[in-house]
């Protein structure tokens, strides 16, 4: 075998061994243990234990997320009442108000996101539908009012 070969050899099997070792955070899937609030350290010092009432932008989880596996550990179910949001620590009950309809659902926070720009919250289809978000509109304007506080 000629170094060439060798060298090549050698580069493919390190890329395969740094695929197979990378952490996994693609499509939902958790990057971080139960109970880690992000895979950034600077995310523990951003959470929102203030109380304060927000306004923004809510989204609706996609159906691919079904089943799998949120931040605090549990899996994603669309009949429940949970919810994604970056800056509110898990388990963060809220209210949350679709602004145009005025209906109300009172979620729990569960998982880290949306990270789409200008969105505060994602929501399970169930918790969309009692608010008054369609499927069509997927996304709508609405107030999160944080109800009760997980202990730090």
């Amino acid at each position: 075998m000629d170094s060439r070969h060798r060298q090549r050899l050698a580069a493919t099997l390190l890329a395969a061994t740094a695929v197979i070792a990378a952490p996994r955070a693609f499509a939902g899937e958790r990057a971080t243990a139960p109970g880690h609030d992000d895979a950034h350290p600077a995310a523990a010092k951003s959470l929102d234990r203030s109380g304060k009432k927000r306004v923004g932008v809510a989204s609706v989880y996609a159906h691919r997320f079904s089943g799998r596996t949120m931040a605090d550990g549990t899996r994603m179910s669309p009949h429940d009442d949970n919810a994604a949001s970056r800056t509110l620590p898990l388990g963060t009950e809220a209210r949350v108000t679709n602004l145009k309809t005025g209906r109300s659902a009172t979620v729990t926070i569960q998982d880290r996101g949306p990270y789409a720009k200008g969105r505060i919250v994602d929501l399970s289809p169930a918790t969309a539908q009692k608010i008054g978000i369609t499927r069509e509109q997927g996304v709508a304007r609405v107030e999160v009012e944080p109800i009760r506080l997980p202990p730090p």
